[in-house]
């Protein structure tokens, strides 16, 4: 940076400069010393002018990571809202699957019982008719023997 070249021109000027003796006062060139302010003088605005340029710039910067941050965010609760809310239909979607699971459960054991109580019915009429065919062959075979007589 050209001021502080120009601040160490202007120290070194106070450094090499005669003494008065006893005292710890400087006897300085003037027109070197005004010189040197004049420098100053017109470095400074152009120093000033960069220096509130550069912290404009820090304030985009940080500005512009905020915004980012905040977009990032939000994408982050949106996500976990869509995974929360994917979850949950997982979830209700399973919960579905076991009540039908379950339904499908207690039909297969009432078609199993209804169905047995269905064969029980046919075979106890089978048995019926079958007795009755029995008993009425019996009846014919004992006619045919009575018959025989």
């Amino acid at each position: 940076m050209e001021l502080l070249a120009v601040i160490n021109e202007l120290e070194e000027l106070i450094e090499t400069s005669g003494r008065i003796p006893l005292t710890r006062k400087v006897l300085i060139d003037e027109e070197r010393m005004l010189d040197i302010l004049d420098r100053i003088r017109t470095i400074l605005p152009d120093e000033v002018r960069k220096a509130k340029w550069v912290v404009q710039e820090r304030e985009k910067v940080i500005e512009e990571a905020h915004k980012e941050a905040e977009r990032i965010l939000e994408e982050a609760r949106k996500e976990a809202e869509k995974k929360a809310e994917e979850n949950e239909v997982v979830r209700q979607a399973k919960e579905m699957a076991e009540q039908i699971l379950g339904k499908a459960e207690q039909v297969a054991r009432e078609i199993k019982l209804g169905s047995r109580e269905y064969a029980d019915g046919i075979l106890a009429k089978l048995e019926e008719r079958l007795e009755k065919i029995t008993r009425e062959v019996q009846q014919g075979r004992a006619e045919l023997k009575g018959m025989n007589k």
